[in-house]
């Protein structure tokens, strides 16, 4: 009997885990097309398939959810940043990097992009466990820059990937809130040019 109700016990407790991940994937994304104070519990609950008032099994609060979904965007991000330059060769490691963030491809996809070229100027408005993951990504970028860049262990190789990773955010961040395609492609293509380092 207590074998079956620890099954029981079990599978509850994996579909809940389970539905708990979803809502967090779909906050994730909703976050970055549509900000912080554009994501709602009802549309959130409504695109995960769920009721508004299963939100409340799941989260003590929004904010606990938003801090939450934030974190999980900033993981996806640096996830991908480490797919790219794991299949580089590591002389070609940072201009692979550089290459993919400030594509085309990476502009339009918001959803699922970088969560601080979509969400940077609403962080600083935000509660303290938003700021503290939007901080630890940040200076997981700037760490992973620093030792792909050619001068890593040199003085100021730290200091030119924190440029580096602020011209890459910016530069995206402005091709996505113009609205002409011809300049948003330029401040793309020109920031990739100058940080682009420059073949032996």
């Amino acid at each position: 009997m207590n074998v079956m109700r620890n099954k029981v016990n079990n599978a509850r407790a994996a579909a809940k885990e389970a539905t708990h991940e979803r809502i967090v994937a779909v906050a994730a994304r909703a976050i970055r097309r549509s900000g912080y104070d554009g994501t709602g519990v009802a549309d959130l609950m409504k695109e995960a398939g769920l009721t508004h008032g299963a939100f409340y099994a799941h989260f003590t609060s929004r904010e606990a959810m938003l801090a939450e979904a934030a974190s999980s965007a900033f993981a996806q991000s640096a996830a991908a940043l480490a797919k790219v330059t794991s299949g580089a060769p590591p002389e070609q490691a940072l201009a692979s990097l550089l290459t993919a963030y400030l594509s085309k491809s990476h502009q339009e996809q918001v959803a699922t992009g970088c969560p601080l070229a979509a969400l940077g100027s609403e962080t600083s408005r935000q509660m303290p466990d938003v700021r503290r993951a939007a901080t630890r990504h940040v200076k997981e970028v700037i760490d992973l820059v620093a030792r792909l860049s050619p001068d890593w262990g040199q003085p100021g190789a730290h200091q030119r990937a924190l440029v580096t990773v602020s011209t890459m955010v910016g530069a995206l961040l402005l091709a996505r809130a113009v609205d002409e395609p011809g300049l948003s492609d330029s401040l793309r293509e020109s920031a990739l040019q100058h940080l682009t380092p420059s073949p032996e």
